[in-house]
């Protein structure tokens, strides 16, 4: 007896070309959406070697054009005040005396008062000259004040006028002077002290006193450390 063959109801198969075709269309699309993510990596991880290698050359550009600049020390000011350098310059010239209508004054020693001026360690008596010469002329009579303490008195100075003499009227008084050495002033000794002359008062004795006129009344002193 004849036997019926057995219908074949195995699944086809796919053909092989299909199969790879399917699989490269997938894994070109994972690359496509794979690669912005990657390449903003490579773009965010090389900026900032850029970046380093930039501010590199910008500090070696700067450093060689510093090395080619020589540094300029700064001037120092002219000295205005009452302390100056070693080497000042010298204050400009008292203004030009204009002499007005003088006016009479006159002064007594029953009515003297002595005040602190220029110096802590002096007294001034006050002879009028100022008013009297419109600013034209200052005289004073000076007191120097207990025992001389060479640290605050034995300072080298000048003094911006354009005449300057000085009457010993009692005591003694060692100063050195520009170009002179030192000299001691007693009761009776006069002297003139020219224009910017530097002088430094180095002893005294404590009843010592003189009178001092200067032109013009206003003037700058400038001292030496």
């Amino acid at each position: 007896m004849a036997t019926a063959k057995k219908p074949n109801t195995a699944p086809a198969r796919k053909s092989m070309p299909a199969v790879k075709t399917a699989k490269a269309v997938a894994k070109k699309a994972v690359a496509k959406k794979a690669a912005p993510a990657q390449k903003a990596k490579v773009i965010a991880t090389a900026k900032p070697g850029q970046l380093a290698k930039s501010q590199a050359s910008v500090k070696k550009a700067k450093a060689a054009t510093q090395a080619k600049v020589p540094k300029v020390s700064k001037v120092p000011q002219a000295a205005k005040t009452s302390k100056a350098t070693k080497k000042p310059v010298k204050p400009g010239k008292p203004p030009v005396i204009k002499w007005g209508p003088q006016k009479f004054v006159a002064t007594h020693l029953k009515d003297a008062v002595f005040k602190t001026g220029l110096r802590d360690y002096a007294q001034y008596r006050d002879l009028g000259m100022v008013e009297a010469t419109a600013g034209a002329v200052q005289a004073h009579v000076i007191r120097l004040l207990g025992k001389c303490d060479p640290k605050v008195v034995s300072i080298p100075h000048y003094h911006g006028v354009q005449f300057q003499m000085l009457y010993f009227l009692k005591g003694w008084m060692i100063g050195e002077y520009e170009g002179q050495g030192r000299v001691k002033m007693t009761a009776g000794s006069c002297w003139l002290q020219p224009p910017g002359i530097r002088h430094t008062v180095i002893d005294y004795s404590p009843d010592c006193e003189m009178v001092e006129i200067i032109l013009p009344a206003n003037f700058e002193t400038v001292e030496f450390e």
